[in-house]
């Protein structure tokens, strides 16, 4: 069994305990919490799994790592404090831990990632001995393994379109849905992550992943960025009220350019509510799914629709990136130290867990 920290128990956090738990070759060594009020809760509690783990969340990094686990799940954000996701990460990978994250964006893409992250990485896994694997859903499988694999069914291939088309009120992150993204923002205002440049930062590597293993070469990566307002006020379970006149919708394209011509496209449509940009594309169920669509001969289209925690689509896609992460640790522990991306990482079977439930 291999010792295993979950690292935070937002979001992505209570799905990552779920997954350890289940997981037949890991085992629950520890929960890191930034909140005091969670220290000595059970883990099981934390992470929705039903019952009680016997493993208490804790705030002292250092006695954790210094128990040298052989594995941490880096679950809490880097999306607004990245240089201390960096810090927190570097840190385990220097004790020996094999970690895997959602949380750096630019690190998807490794091989490309800016000198100032990939450097202090290297130098931890110089030191400490272990790994780095960071992935996700969108970025992430949406658009690296799940497009590859599919593409190989077509005989000819003239574009790949992987999208997002998600109802964002089903989000439980406020603070970045208003603000990170400016959803109920005046329509002046400038979302970060909306900031000319930031979607290729974020989604860019997957592009070039794509790239790579399609052995094509790409001229250059392009955006393109559109925003509606609502027409109406709308109310929301999750974020309360969202005013007329302010952003309800959000598309944009990463489009990487191949011999003049848009041929591998990330395309994100995001709504806060239905009722705003009915013209655009929706999900089938109008709730979120995300889709690859290969143009070419034969088309072919493929959506993947996952739900969570009551039936909750956006925690679904948590559950997938999870999913995902985890599932690479004993690869990763029985691999070389080093840092990987998704082309390094195979996607494998569910092997010892087909109708397993943890006792």
């Amino acid at each position: 069994m291999i010792p295993t920290v979950v690292w935070g128990t937002g979001n992505v956090g209570r799905a990552a305990i779920r997954a350890v738990e289940a997981h037949p070759a890991l085992a629950l060594a520890a929960v890191l919490v930034h909140d005091p009020a969670k220290a000595g809760r059970d883990a099981g509690e934390l992470g929705g799994v039903g019952r009680t783990l016997g493993v208490a969340a804790t705030d002292d990094i250092a006695a954790v790592l210094t128990a040298r686990p052989r594995a941490v799940v880096y679950a809490a954000s880097g999306d607004i404090r990245p240089d201390d996701a960096l810090a927190d990460i570097g840190r385990a990978i220097r004790a020996g831990a094999v970690v895997v994250t959602p949380s750096l964006y630019p690190l998807y893409d490794q091989r490309n990632a800016p000198p100032e992250l990939r450097d202090p990485v290297l130098a931890a896994i110089t030191e400490g001995g272990g790994s780095l694997f960071v992935s996700g859903v969108d970025p992430g499988w949406g658009n690296d393994v799940l497009p590859l694999l599919v593409s190989g069914l077509g005989t000819e291939v003239d574009v790949i379109r992987c999208q997002e088309i998600f109802d964002y009120s089903t989000y439980d992150q406020e603070e970045s849905v208003r603000h990170l993204i400016g959803m109920g923002h005046p329509m002046d205002y400038q979302p970060l992550m909306l900031a000319e440049a930031v979607p290729t930062m974020v989604w860019g590597g997957q592009i070039r992943l794509m790239a790579r293993a399609l052995e094509v070469e790409l001229d250059e990566i392009r955006e393109t960025m559109d925003r509606r307002a609502l027409e109406s006020t709308v109310r929301t379970r999750t974020m309360g009220e969202f005013a007329a006149g302010t952003q309800g919708a959000v598309r944009f394209e990463v489009q990487g350019i191949v011999d003049g011509v848009p041929r591998i496209v990330i395309e994100h449509i995001t709504r806060i509510h239905p009722s705003c940009a009915t013209d655009w594309p929706s999900p089938p169920d109008g709730v979120g799914a995300h889709r690859v669509v290969i143009e070419g001969r034969p088309r072919i289209e493929v959506t993947v629709e996952a739900s969570d925690e009551d039936e909750n689509r956006s925690a679904g896609g948590n559950a997938t990136a999870v999913g995902r992460l985890v599932c690479a640790i004993d690869w990763l522990v029985d691999a070389e130290p080093g840092l990987y991306d998704a082309l390094d990482v195979p996607l494998r079977p569910a092997v010892g867990r087909l109708g397993r439930r943890p006792a």
